[in-house]
């Protein structure tokens, strides 16, 4: 084996692919939990100042803007909750994916360079699954 090899891997054994899971769940469900708060008063109270951006600013097509407001609200703290514990992480991360797909399509555009950050972790977890420290393995149904 070359020295580069070796190299490599030394890192790969050095990082559990575990950690790697749980860091990537952690770090991915951070900003869309913390926007979806943005979003609420007290527990899950949907704000004017929401309503008023999905009705005007967003307009997310085929949805009606109340019903786009409340499924993106929920959403941004239903999924970061479940990727966090680990549980349904797949289909998790991919409604999370989805989710980025039509903010980047049609109410940002110009956000492409933080949409591929959050596309990177969330495909990574499509991809592989929630690692070995999630309910998904501890339940065995990942």
């Amino acid at each position: 084996m070359n020295p580069v090899a070796r190299i490599h891997q030394r890192i790969t054994e050095a990082v559990p692919e575990a950690g790697l899971a749980l860091l990537l769940r952690v770090g991915i469900a951070t900003p869309f939990f913390l926007s979806g708060r943005t979003k609420v008063e007290g527990l899950l109270t949907i704000t004017p100042s929401t309503q008023y951006l999905f009705a005007e600013e967003y307009r997310v097509p085929l949805l009606p803007p109340d019903l786009a407001a409340h499924l993106a609200t929920y959403s941004e703290h239903l999924f970061p909750i479940l990727l966090v514990v680990g549980l349904a992480t797949r289909p998790a991360a991919a409604a999370l994916l989805l989710m980025t797909l039509v903010i980047q399509l049609f109410v940002e555009p110009g956000g492409w360079p933080v949409h591929l950050l959050w596309a990177g972790p969330l495909a990574y977890l499509i991809a592989r699954g929630p690692g070995a420290l999630s309910l998904d393995r501890v339940l065995k149904i990942d």
